[in-house]
């Protein structure tokens, strides 16, 4: 059987940390154009306390968006062992590409996939570059579509990049700025003969609701009247992408489990994009009390389900193939996964597009199935 096995990961953090005095002398306006009659004070101790993100992270402004989606793509390459001229597909999720430094409008052309081949400086020119435009989670969707390329044997080794740079379309005067932050992040997924069923990626689902959910997450001026630096600043209504989260998101997962015959029980990690604490808790309880599970055990609760918000904010489609590159090189203990763990990986994000996946690792170390096949090691 050809399974889709993850056989490295990558990622990039910036160095740069922003606490949540740096919003201290911000002056917010309202959706009315007005300003805040709340001192920063209390807007930042209410956002700290729904969210509970304390930093986040920016790129310095000598980096692009393709840059860093580069670095954490080496990285996945270095940990994969795979000759780079070995990748058949880039696929690189993101939602602005590489943000001009003077004009501050996203630069899409050419692609960014095409900009990470370049920056790997991969001659192989069946390897072919596509970009992943699907909101927070475009990088779970390039592993959908990875998979699908794979198993129809298209392909035997895809690399898939994240990255975002959303601290360029901020809005400073909008307090939701204060949620966004940049990262990036990668895997390379393989075509592996198994013996065994139930290993590497076992199912997914997508579900995509584009009507008057398309409108939660868009692009607008500033809050500010008078803001003339740029006119692409990412927007969105929290309430409502709330709402939307805890009435689809357990649902869908629910639904993921029952279909591969699992019980949350079987999952060792619940992977979630991070936008709003609050919001992540919420979806989680929900899913728990689906299958009649009690939520107050915090302590299980925080075991299964990582959390990266708090210090790194909402890095869009980077934060979960970062929190999982995290755990793999055991960097967030206490948290670890092993040979044989199944993880539930969710998303959701601008369209409003949710995706979910299960994924179980190999009982056997991944470099065993490719001893024979690939000997090459440099990159």
């Amino acid at each position: 059987m050809i399974r889709s096995i993850i056989t490295g990961t990558g990622h990039y953090l910036p160095n740069k940390i922003i606490s949540n005095n740096h919003f201290l002398k911000h002056t917010f306006y309202d959706k009315k154009g007005l300003k805040s009659e709340k001192s920063n004070e209390e807007i930042i101790k209410k956002f700290q306390k729904i969210t509970e993100i304390e930093e986040r992270r920016y790129i310095n402004n000598s980096l692009l968006n393709s840059d860093i989606a580069s670095i954490a793509a080496k990285r996945a390459l270095i940990n994969s062992k795979i000759n780079k001229e070995k990748i058949d597909y880039i696929i690189s999720a993101h939602n602005y590409g590489d943000i001009h430094p003077i004009s501050f409008q996203s630069d899409l052309m050419p692609s960014i996939a095409s900009r990470v081949k370049n920056k790997l400086q991969i001659k192989n020119k069946k390897c072919r570059p596509y970009d992943m435009i699907f909101g927070c989670p475009g990088w779970i969707e390039g592993m959908i579509l990875a998979d699908q390329l794979l198993r129809s044997k298209n392909a035997k080794n895809i690399l898939i990049t994240s990255s975002e740079t959303l601290s360029k379309v901020i809005d400073p005067h909008d307090k939701n700025s204060m949620i966004f932050s940049d990262g990036a992040g990668a895997a390379v997924l393989s075509a592996i003969e198994i013996v065994e069923d139930n290993q590497g990626i076992i199912h997914y689902d997508t579900q995509c609701n584009n009507n008057e959910e398309l409108h939660y997450l868009t692009n607008s001026p500033s809050l500010n009247p008078n803001y003339k630096k740029s006119l692409v600043n990412i927007k969105m209504n929290g309430r409502r992408i709330y709402e939307y989260a805890l009435k689809e998101v357990p649902n869908m997962l629910k639904n993921i489990l029952d279909h591969s015959n699992f019980h949350i029980k079987d999952i060792k990690k619940i992977i979630i994009h991070q936008a709003n604490a609050k919001m992540d808790y919420a979806i989680l309880k929900r899913l728990l009390n689906l299958y009649e599970y009690s939520y107050s055990n915090k302590d299980f609760c925080k075991n299964l389900m990582p959390m990266t918000i708090q210090k790194f904010g909402n890095s869009s489609v980077s934060t979960v193939p970062t929190l999982l590159d995290l755990i793999l090189k055991k960097k967030m203990p206490p948290h670890e996964i092993n040979p044989g763990d199944t993880i539930l990986m969710a998303s959701l994000g601008a369209g409003m597009n949710i995706n979910g996946m299960i994924y179980r690792f190999p009982k056997k170390k991944i470099k065993k199935y490719y001893e024979k096949k690939n000997t090459s090691r440099k990159l």
